[in-house]
């Protein structure tokens, strides 16, 4: 599985349209959907599963909003949800540059958002549309789940893939093996547990995330007080302990949780983290607090130079315990 900074071809998304997921919400999201399609298409292709009949409205929202129409992509694949992260491929490369898809089991974290079952044939949907090789994995696996180096390292989290509602017959290490022979990858390193609002049992890529081969950006909580300031405190403190194959400590840089977010008395699932890597450039959460945006962009700029760092409001996001990164999925480049 290549990094999501190496070159790619597409960026996956799943079109919005199920008005559960923003309980009193929905009706911003096609706009910030359409707009994050616009960034993307200013740098590289945009692939989008949209049922047919939803298509004209979400092509009219997309020019609308100034994307590049010749490099959005709409493919009538309907969906349940709009989480491409976790329910599209994950895309690896064979030694000759070939491209292929793992399709892992996907059943909405838990089975907690019924039905799922258009979720989980996204996969083979897509393969099918790029003629591609399926790597069928009889196992439970998001994409959010797990971030990777190209290098050999994966990172997940022990709330998540550990948890009885994936994969309850597996053990740690049977887990790891299956990573190991799907992903091309030789280590696979375990954070603790995830963020307060977090409903996917704490995916990785809400807390930390590979920046270069040995290089990882984590999320902290400064607030004592805060719930979020002891599960990330005692991640920090096993990533450093990792060390890089070479054995050598990764390079760890800090990067500020937003003040907390809120919808009523819910506390959402708000954190800087969740940025998107692309051609070029890195979409990062934005949540209209000016001082801990820009340093959040500024951090992020550091770890991703010659990128260009766009914000993305992503307030009206959160509401369904997600942003940038779990609303897509990249497809690397051939070669």
């Amino acid at each position: 599985m290549p990094a999501e900074w190496e070159r790619q071809e597409a960026i996956w998304l799943s079109w919005p349209h199920r008005l559960r997921t923003w309980p009193g919400g929905f009706r911003p999201i096609p706009a910030v959907f359409a707009r994050v399609v616009a960034h993307v298409s200013r740098f590289q292709k945009v692939r989008i599963n949209v049922a047919r009949d939803l298509q004209p409205r979400a092509r009219s929202l997309i020019n609308r909003a100034g994307a590049d129409m010749a490099n959005v992509e709409l493919y009538g694949h309907a969906t349940n949800d709009c989480w491409c992260r976790d329910h599209g491929p994950i895309f690896v490369k064979d030694g000759a540059g070939a491209v292929a898809a793992t399709d892992w089991c996907y059943n909405a974290w838990g089975g907690k958002y019924p039905p799922y079952t258009l979720d989980n044939g996204i996969p083979s949907r897509i393969c099918r549309a790029l003629g591609i090789r399926r790597l069928a994995v009889p196992m439970v696996l998001e994409g959010g789940s797990i971030d990777v180096n190209g290098a050999g390292c994966l990172l997940t989290t022990e709330s998540c893939l550990l948890n009885p509602n994936r994969n309850p017959r597996l053990s740690r290490g049977q887990i790891e093996q299956v990573l190991r022979d799907n992903l091309g990858v030789n280590v696979v390193f375990w954070l603790g547990a995830g963020i307060a609002g977090d409903d996917t049992d704490g995916h990785v890529d809400d807390l930390s995330r590979f920046f270069r081969a040995d290089g990882i950006v984590t999320a902290v909580e400064r607030n004592r007080r805060d719930i979020n300031h002891r599960p990330l405190q005692e991640n920090l403190e096993r990533l450093r302990g990792l060390r890089t194959p070479a054995g050598c400590r990764f390079n760890l840089v800090e990067l500020p949780m937003p003040e907390p977010c809120f919808r009523g008395a819910q506390r959402l699932p708000a954190t800087y983290a969740n940025f998107l890597v692309i051609n070029g450039a890195v979409l990062v959460p934005a949540f209209r607090q000016p001082t801990r945006d820009a340093e959040a962009a500024a951090i992020l700029a550091g770890c991703f130079p010659g990128r260009e760092i766009i914000a993305v409001d992503c307030l009206d996001l959160v509401l369904g315990r997600g942003t940038l990164h779990c609303i897509s999925q990249q497809q690397p480049a051939a070669g």
